[in-house]
């Protein structure tokens, strides 16, 4: 089973957990009018088994969706956490160094499940991209990039899109793609999957605050009162907007116990728009209205 990566932050350990803290007391924004986003398409939102939070299973591995994406050819993509789909010890974290499964590798969707099982299939896609993959292929010598481009891409087969819907459960939105990265303080939602929660679906809605940006803004260092687990690996961030921020990567040490590592969606769409050979790759906006209301 795939697990958020342990690693230890190289932050100066000077925030403390009242900073963190802040942004839960911060006065709640308007919930964000719904999307322009053609409803039509999709799934109603209620009915609707591939989204983001889908629990995705690839190889024994265990991850979570985040969020939705097309291309100019209209294919419809799920994203989730490139070392989901690592075959190596759950230590490593370069994606640089670190191998990968082939593209082409069939991920299997599935609502969250139980302690027990995996849940129960609702669709199929294949692995099509790898930041992981990618780098090694080009050489890439940045290391934040190596540690914090961890996004993949499974496309969605075509008998499966009538399923798919890209609103974030129980928040909505996301309202479009932020670019200016998080502050201090600011508030960031989340929603995780993972079957270890054994069914205790209050515990997949996740509100928190961003401790400020991290690997030369490859990154995002998040402490949320119900942390990620095993199996919320990949799972989508929205900040206090609505904008899709980034996706969740690694379990770090400090300077915040159990805060979370979430990789900048901004930097790891770019990277994929450039070098993934997805003509007109896109986040699609959600067709729920986004309301920060725990």
């Amino acid at each position: 089973m795939s697990t958020p990566r342990p690693t230890v932050s190289r932050r100066r350990p000077t925030i403390v957990l009242a900073a963190a803290l802040l942004g839960l007391l911060a006065v709640v924004p308007a919930p964000s009018a719904p999307t322009a986003e053609a409803a039509s398409r999709w799934a109603p939102a209620e009915r609707a088994t591939i989204r983001p939070g889908v629990q995705m299973y690839t190889k024994g591995a265990q991850c979570t969706g985040n969020f939705v994406f097309t291309d100019r050819r209209g294919r419809v993509y799920v994203g989730y956490a490139a070392h989901c789909a690592g075959p190596g010890a759950v230590t490593e974290t370069d994606g640089c160094r670190a191998k990968s499964l082939p593209l082409g590798t069939r991920v299997r969707f599935a609502k969250g499940g139980s302690a027990a099982g995996d849940g129960t299939t609702v669709g199929h896609g294949r692995l099509v991209y790898s930041s992981w993959r990618t780098m090694r292929r080009l050489g890439t010598r940045n290391q934040n990039a190596c540690t914090h481009n961890d996004f993949a891409l499974v496309r969605v087969g075509k008998a499966h899109h009538r399923k798919v819907n890209p609103s974030v459960p129980f928040w909505g939105g996301p309202v479009g793609l932020d670019v200016d990265g998080t502050q201090v303080g600011e508030d960031v939602y989340s929603f995780g999957g993972s079957s270890l929660r054994a069914g205790a679906a209050v515990l997949a809605p996740k509100q928190g605050s961003s401790l400020g940006m991290t690997g030369g803004g490859w990154g995002h260092l998040v402490y949320a009162l119900t942390p990620g687990v095993p199996g919320d690996s990949g799972s989508a961030f929205l900040d206090s907007d609505g904008k899709a921020v980034g996706t969740l990567s690694t379990l770090t040490l400090a300077p915040l116990t159990a805060s979370n590592g979430v990789s900048d969606l901004r930097r790891q769409l770019r990277f994929a728009q450039r070098h993934s050979g997805i003509a007109g790759l896109r986040l699609v906006r959600g067709t729920e209205r986004f309301s920060p209301l725990l």
